[in-house]
Formats: C-alpha cells, structure tokens, sequence
C-alpha cells in the first residue's frame, strides 16, 4: 500500500518535470489523471485499513479490489502514455482501463453498503 504511494509520487514528479518535455498535453493530463486517481485510492485504503470500523473479511475485499483497480486502471493508463516512449504497441490495454475503473467503483460501492449496513 505505502509502495503504490510511493510510486504514485514518483510517476507524478516524473510527469511533472521530465514526461511535460515528451508527451502531448493530452498524453500529460491522461497519465496526471492515472496518478490521482492512484493516490486516491491509496489514501483510501490506508484510511480503510487503518481504522476499527471494519472488520478484517471487508478489509481484505477492499484491499484487493483496490489493488487491482489502480494496476489495471492506473497501470493501464501509464502503459497506454508511455508506449511511443517505449517502443512498444500497448494499444490492446485500452479496454483493461475501464475494466480497472470498475474495481474501484466497485470497492467504493462495497465500503458504503458495509458502512450503511452497520
């Protein structure tokens, strides 16, 4: 979890002052937008796992819905952004993005039916 943050300020520091040289403005704001909403959902479930409200079943749902949400959503966008970059036809992930999105809708929609039922 703290990983992903780390990595969220890496990728937005990187976007900030190295990738603005390279990528379109489009291409920026896409991959600033995968670095928020990775911090996002980071912050999230820090807040998440580091509170009583839960139990450890929800947690753990949460947890795991979150994780693969940003890999697929963020991960999916950074990869789309960087492919001239790397060389690399990455075009086959634009359906994982919103595949991505779906988790963490998801796991939004699972913490508030766990908290009104409680």
């Amino acid at each position: 979890m703290l990983f992903l943050g780390m990595i969220a300020v890496i990728l937005g520091a990187l976007g900030s002052h190295t990738l603005k040289e390279v990528l379109s403005p489009e291409q920026l704001e896409s991959f600033t937008i995968g670095v928020r909403y990775q911090m996002t959902h980071v912050l999230l479930l820090m807040v998440v796992l580091l509170t009583s409200y839960f139990d450890e079943d929800v947690k753990q749902t949460s947890f795991w819905l979150t994780i693969i949400g940003i890999l697929l959503f963020s991960g999916s966008i950074y990869l789309l952004n960087l492919q001239e970059l790397l060389g690399v036809k990455l075009s086959f992930l634009g359906p994982v993005t919103p595949i991505g999105g779906l988790f963490l809708i998801a796991n939004w929609g699972f913490l508030a039916l766990k908290a009104f039922k409680r």
